[in-house]
């Protein structure tokens, strides 16, 4: 069996078991970039009012890549125990699939400083999603949001992590 020393601690829990923000002011600051994706699922019919530019709150995905960009750089306004981060750089690319139906949303982020971006991709793309969600649900009630998750990683002492078996959509 495994020691208490062997086994991964939480970071933003203290010896008491309080939440705490972690002291990164020790860590040297390094180029750190993180990958997000996640999955809009709807109709086809859906799909093609969104793609014909024709849906009644306007852009759907220009007003999506906008919000999941905003919200990136407000991730520690959001998530308590975030650090507040000056981005050096966010994208956010929207495709939609016919084959889903529905829109693949990915979001890139980087920084160099002490500590990661994973937190601010994982927002971008689930503000992202939202907002897809909120401009067609008059139309679609039914819409999902699927497989959010971090794809990849780099920077930092844990090095490089890409992600090889997320669940995908099909």
């Amino acid at each position: 069996m495994a020691s208490k020393k062997d086994e991964p601690a939480l970071t933003h829990i203290d010896a008491k078991g309080e939440a705490r923000m972690v002291d990164v002011s020790a860590k040297p600051a390094t180029e750190r970039v993180a990958v997000a994706e996640g999955v809009v699922v709807m109709t086809k019919a859906t799909l093609a009012l969104i793609e014909s530019g024709n849906a009644k709150k306007g852009d759907v995905l220009g007003t999506a890549r906008i919000a999941g960009i905003m919200a990136a750089k407000r991730t520690s306004d959001l998530i308590p125990l975030c650090h507040p981060l000056a981005l050096a750089k966010v994208t956010l690319d929207i495709e939609t699939d016919k084959k889903i139906p529905g829109c693949r949303v990915r979001a890139s982020v980087k920084v160099s400083g002490p500590t990661g971006v994973e937190m601010e991709a994982l927002t971008a793309v689930s503000v992202a999603c939202l907002t897809i969600y909120d401009m067609i649900k008059a139309v679609e009630r039914g819409v999902r949001i699927e497989g959010i998750h971090l794809a990849e990683k780099k920077g930092g002492k844990s090095g490089h992590y890409l992600v090889t078996d997320a669940p995908s959509v099909k």
